[in-house]
């Protein structure tokens, strides 16, 4: 069963030839006695998921033919959900239980998708290797001497190592795309605002959206489909009309017009990277879509912007965290001051430590105007290359990672090597714009992933793209060795 892909799965529950508390007792089987070296899951709620799978069988009786129903999931543990440990990957909230579901839970829940547990992360969302997380780093199915990317690094493992059939991530910078390029998954960050951040706890609040990881981009549609929508719970979520994401992935690519930067493949992008990239644009050129050159001029600007916006946002989002309310609290604190200090100190790894530092720093004062607003009109730079793309192409694309994962503590001690992971990704979301990432080829039998970047709102083309591709290649049927 875990072979299927999940609309594969969806087709099979339809028809009556599994049950919902067949399969989730099959995966929770497989996180049992799987998991133990990857550490891809921060809590399972077995339990649950057998009661929920149970109701999902009785509507399914009744006539409910809803096609998520019944089909399990996890959620990447920076989404609050009920009466279940919400840790964001991080001691400062390892006894936190939320007390409400978040959004994107509440939807998933009502849609009838069967919760799994949590899944590890790093912590507050910060890393792209998932080596950041107060519960321990998790490896990379294909390798586990590699890292899985990060931060929704736990999701995009489980899932590749058929432990679920999808997983909810988070990007802010990369976060979904980095991840599934590196474990050989779909992922797709939408549009900014096209899903609600209601119980996402936060890492930089004008970056952060969520998103789905999965096999495929027809189900990362069906997804996306119950995720998507205005929430009146959060103010920058999108009044723009959810369209049928499913309808138009069976449109051929003829007179699609694909714009490849040519800053995508300047020094940097690994060699046998640039290759498969290239040798998927031409098989996406095949299917009839045409090729364009096309310039992004600041993309060089990129990861300077984004390591100031981002740290400067997380340093004011974090600031709650103080011992006082929730959270981590130091013993015996001798004063106000005292409680404060220790208790973060405690409570944050050195990551977040190091991204609060430096966004404190640019927003303090005789330094904000030369860092932070600087930043955010360098942002406006980049939104403006990404829309003089546009007026004369319908997508954009490139590589996701200039190289394939890399070894564990392999770049723990140099956070500017790190950094440049996000080379491709973090435009996206200085932008707002929808971008997938999917697999498109194996460098040293690691997987590579090829990006798609759309307009705003258009994630119906992007996905229509992936899926057309998709079905004219086999990379993203490929599965890690040992995961039977």
């Amino acid at each position: 069963m875990h072979e299927k892909t999940l609309a594969e799965q969806s087709r099979l529950l339809a028809s009556g030839e599994i049950s919902s508390s067949e399969l989730t007792n099959h995966y929770l089987e497989r996180i049992e006695r799987l998991d133990g070296d990857l550490n891809s899951l921060i809590t399972v709620t077995g339990a649950a998921a057998k009661k929920a799978a149970t109701a999902a069988d009785e509507k399914r009786k009744a006539g409910d033919d809803s096609p998520l129903l019944g089909i399990p999931i996890v959620q990447k543990d920076i989404f609050c959900t009920k009466d279940v440990l919400t840790t964001c990957g991080s001691r400062m909230l390892e006894n936190f239980v939320a007390p409400y579901d978040a959004t994107v839970v509440s939807k998933l829940d009502t849609a009838g998708m069967v919760n799994l547990g949590k899944a590890n992360m790093d912590e507050f969302a910060m890393g792209s290797s998932n080596e950041n997380s107060y519960f321990g780093p998790v490896a990379n199915p294909w390798n586990r001497k590699c890292v899985p990317g990060g931060s929704s690094g736990g999701s995009a493992a489980l899932v590749a190592a058929r432990l679920a059939p999808a997983a909810t991530g988070t990007d802010t910078g990369g976060s979904i795309r980095q991840p599934a390029a590196f474990c050989g998954l779909t992922g797709i960050k939408p549009t900014y605002g096209r899903v609600s951040r209601y119980g996402m706890i936060a890492f930089a609040s004008s970056l952060d959206q969520g998103g789905p990881l999965a096999h495929t981009a027809e189900d990362c549609a069906m997804l996306l489909q119950a995720m998507a929508g205005e929430d009146e719970r959060d103010s920058t979520s999108s009044h723009e009309p959810v369209p049928d994401f499913s309808s138009s992935l069976q449109q051929p690519l003829t007179g699609l017009k694909i714009g490849v930067p040519e800053e995508y493949f300047s020094a940097g992008l690994d060699d046998a990277v640039a290759s498969c990239v290239q040798s998927s644009l031409a098989e996406m050129e095949k299917l009839g879509a045409t090729l364009k050159s096309v310039s992004l001029p600041n993309q060089s600007l990129c990861i300077p912007a984004y390591y100031v916006v981002a740290p400067a946002e997380a340093s004011s989002n974090l600031s709650r965290f103080d011992g006082v309310r929730f959270g981590h609290r130091c013993e015996n604190a001798q004063d106000i001051e005292d409680l404060y200090k220790r208790s973060r100190d405690e409570g944050f790894g050195s990551e977040v430590k190091r991204r609060i530092m430096i966004g404190t720093y640019a927003l303090s004062a005789g330094y904000y105007d030369a860092y932070y607003l600087k930043a955010q009109k360098v942002r406006r730079l980049i939104s403006d290359d990404f829309a003089n793309a546009f007026a004369d192409v319908d997508l954009v694309a490139g590589p996701t990672t200039p190289t394939p994962a890399f070894e564990t503590g392999a770049k723990s001690d140099d956070p500017v090597s790190m950094y440049l992971n996000d080379l491709y990704t973090v435009s996206a979301n200085l932008s707002g714009l929808p971008a997938l990432s999917m697999p498109c080829g194996m460098v040293d039998g690691l997987p590579v992933g090829l990006q798609l970047l759309g307009n705003y709102f258009d994630e119906v083309r992007v996905l229509n793209a992936a899926y057309q591709f998709q079905q004219a290649t086999d990379w993203h049927t490929l599965a890690p060795n040992g995961i039977e």
